[in-house]
């Protein structure tokens, strides 16, 4: 059996995603925290083995406690949030980078129209972060470095590189921002993300991260002409691309790898385009969406990137990757930051 602490201060709320979770034979709810500060306390003695917490509550907020309980508990947490207020998503993004494994929305009740495909969904996100193998961890700008600050060495880049592109999933959001927080704010190329989020989620990390890095940040939309040192995040179940300079939203796409949008998708989409002329980074995440797309970058003479086993949340989709020999590189996202830096400091951005 799996489990599960629930944290929320709506007891209608916990009595309802109790029902759901212990409907499941692989789940069961073995405790009820109405803060923060309970949930701190029940942890040593239930032993949960993953935490359904909610962000906003009285006392110690959803933020503040997973701070607390991954200092001293490797447990994985799922912030579970309520989609339609925009302060909250931006404050469960702040939860994420303190090291909660992923948000997902509260699921509607039974008279919602799609309440069975979201109440499924709901169970299954439980069960599969349930199995991350979570160590203690100090925030993600407090973590201490685990590699040496020796120089990389750089190939000589031949040709001038003309569009960034990267994927995540699982533990993304922190290394994403890990990232475009290092980049100059006059970052020569455009940056086009596939980040594997829940639907309603995506506007709050684009806030989130406009709120922390020096980049204009906006969710892409169909036929936008790219620019360069503008961060482009692709909107919930579609697929994106980019042909001819510009985004291309495909809404009938199906997904890939069981996802949309798809890191694969993606990459290809730059592999066909840009070919040697486009960059490719893979970070932490489940599967191995991107993995093999990376690849093809990779031969097609594109610099690519793969994060480290040791700075991921999950090793599934970067580890695909080293084990196909899709990465130029395999690095943790800050020197993968001081790298991107290097090879573009010497691109003059076009205007307009």
């Amino acid at each position: 059996m799996i489990r599960v602490l629930l944290v929320d201060d709506s007891a209608t709320t916990v009595e309802f995603i109790t029902a759901l979770l212990n409907a499941d034979e692989e789940l069961q709810v073995v405790g009820k925290a109405l803060d923060g500060a309970q949930a701190i306390r029940m942890m040593t003695l239930l032993q949960p083995d993953v935490v359904v917490m909610d962000i906003n509550m009285p006392n110690m907020n959803g933020y503040e406690a997973t701070m607390r309980i991954l200092a001293i508990h490797p447990v994985p947490i799922i912030i579970c949030s309520n989609i339609w207020q925009p302060g909250e998503l931006v404050r469960t993004f702040e939860a994420i980078e303190a090291g909660a494994v992923t948000a997902i929305p509260k699921p509607p009740g039974p008279g919602h129209p799609d309440f069975r495909r979201l109440a499924s969904q709901f169970v299954q996100t439980v069960k599969a972060m349930a199995e991350i193998r979570v160590v203690c961890r100090k925030p993600w700008q407090q973590m201490k470095k685990i590699y040496q600050q020796a120089p990389i060495p750089v190939m000589e880049m031949k040709i001038v590189p003309q569009l960034l592109a990267i994927g995540a999933s699982t533990g993304g959001p922190p290394a994403i921002k890990a990232i475009l927080e290092r980049l100059n704010k006059k970052f020569p190329i455009p940056i086009v993300i596939v980040q594997h989020i829940a639907t309603g989620f995506v506007e709050g990390m684009a806030s989130w991260l406009e709120k922390n890095i020096s980049l204009p940040v906006k969710i892409a939309e169909h036929d936008e002409r790219l620019q360069a040192g503008h961060v482009y995040l692709a909107p919930a179940a579609v697929q994106m691309g980019v042909a001819k300079g510009k985004i291309i939203i495909d809404k009938t796409a199906f997904p890939e790898n069981g996802l949309r949008p798809s890191v694969s998708f993606l990459f290809r989409s730059v592999a066909e385009e840009y070919g040697m002329y486009g960059i490719g980074v893979l970070l932490t995440g489940m599967g191995k969406d991107g993995a093999a797309e990376l690849k093809a970058l990779r031969k097609k003479g594109a610099l690519t990137f793969a994060q480290d086993e040791a700075s991921v949340v999950v090793n599934g989709m970067p580890g695909e990757a080293v084990k196909l020999q899709a990465a130029s590189y395999v690095l943790p996202p800050e020197e993968i930051a001081r790298l991107l830096s290097k090879v573009t400091q010497r691109i003059i951005p076009k205007q307009g």
